[in-house]
């Protein structure tokens, strides 16, 4: 059965999608731990990111780090931080988490639904696409 991400990949559910390439997209999720956490997802449905064939996890990697350097540009955190847990959606994804202040928590337990007005806010300011 397909994931939530392909569901969301293929456009059959709606997300704030802020970058795309042929074989990843990004975008916010819904219960962000800070303003602007981003999901990365690789469009290949593959459950743990230790499954990834290495020339798709290096990609992975090269697409978050061109996207983290996005977010530290357009809204000015201290850093970008990356959390891999995969735990919650059984497809392989890479979470950036803003860091707008030291100490602060990247637990994933700690997102909060964010409103629909919030989330297209910082998808306008955060596009690459």
């Amino acid at each position: 059965m397909p994931s939530i991400f392909t569901h969301i990949i293929q456009g059959e559910i709606p997300s704030y999608k802020i970058a795309e390439n042929d074989a990843h997209v990004a975008f916010l999720d819904i219960r962000p731990v800070a303003k602007g956490h981003t999901l990365i997802v690789p469009k290949q449905e593959i459950d743990k990111w230790t499954d990834l064939p290495p020339d798709l996890l290096s990609d992975t990697m090269l697409f978050a780090k061109t996207v983290a350097q996005h977010l530290e540009h357009t809204l000015k955190p201290i850093r970008v931080g990356l959390v891999i847990e995969g735990m919650e959606v059984p497809h392989a994804h890479i979470h950036l988490i803003p860091i707008y202040q030291v100490g602060q928590s990247m637990s994933l337990s700690l997102g909060v639904a964010a409103s629909q007005d919030e989330l297209a806010e910082i998808a306008a300011q955060c596009s690459m696409l």
